[in-house]
């Protein structure tokens, strides 16, 4: 196995502490679980450094069982990021080039909202907005794991965390009500920046 760097989880932002809806406690207890998904990580890629490839097997073998654990810890990791980067802001209906998006492929804001937020309902973990170079279009896309991701070749622009740590301190099961805080505290400019940085044609 290549050696490999140690990584260390991104700061806990003053910003996300002061969320609409979403407590400071709810925000301090997610943040740890992202952080315990950095230390295995780095515990597993450690671990993969002295693993014997020549027994690698399908049905049981060490090889197996630290690759799979390795994608949903690293899953975890940039699941988060994404997460808590688009935090922050002052919610509402989205602007610039994501809405202009959001009209052209889902035919209003209304509609994208209601998309999303029936794909996050029907999740058991996840639901992304990802831009699909292939389609050239938005998706809402479902996942039900840390390591079940959006299509391959498309590129995540909301991720909004469904499992029950995401929102069980503030609303018990009433997931419904954190899907509208969620909506309430997302940062468009960061959304915009994303699809200026990759580019994203609009």
């Amino acid at each position: 196995m290549p050696s490999f760097e140690e990584i260390e989880a991104r700061p806990l932002e003053p910003r996300l502490l002061q969320l609409s809806g979403i407590s400071r406690a709810s925000i301090e207890a997610h943040h740890r679980l992202y952080q315990g998904y950095v230390a295995k990580r780095n515990e597993i890629l450690g671990a993969l450094a002295d693993v014997e490839l020549d027994k690698a097997n399908q049905v049981y073998s060490s090889v197996r069982a630290l690759k799979v654990d390795l994608t949903f810890a690293m899953g975890g990791i940039k699941n988060h990021e994404l997460y808590f980067a688009h935090l922050g802001g002052e919610g509402g209906d989205p602007d610039g080039a994501f809405r202009q998006l959001v009209e052209r492929d889902f035919g209003s804001v209304s509609a994208w909202r209601d998309d999303l937020r029936a794909t996050a309902i029907a999740a058991r973990g996840w639901a992304w907005t990802a831009y699909d170079w292939d389609e050239r279009r938005l998706f809402n896309y479902l996942g039900d794991a840390q390591n079940t991701f959006p299509i391959w070749n498309a590129t995540p622009l909301v991720a909004l965390d469904v499992y029950e740590h995401a929102y069980f301190l503030d609303y018990q099961t009433d997931r419904p009500s954190y899907i509208d805080a969620f909506f309430e505290n997302l940062d468009w400019s960061v959304v915009n920046g994303w699809i200026s940085s990759y580019s994203i044609p609009s």
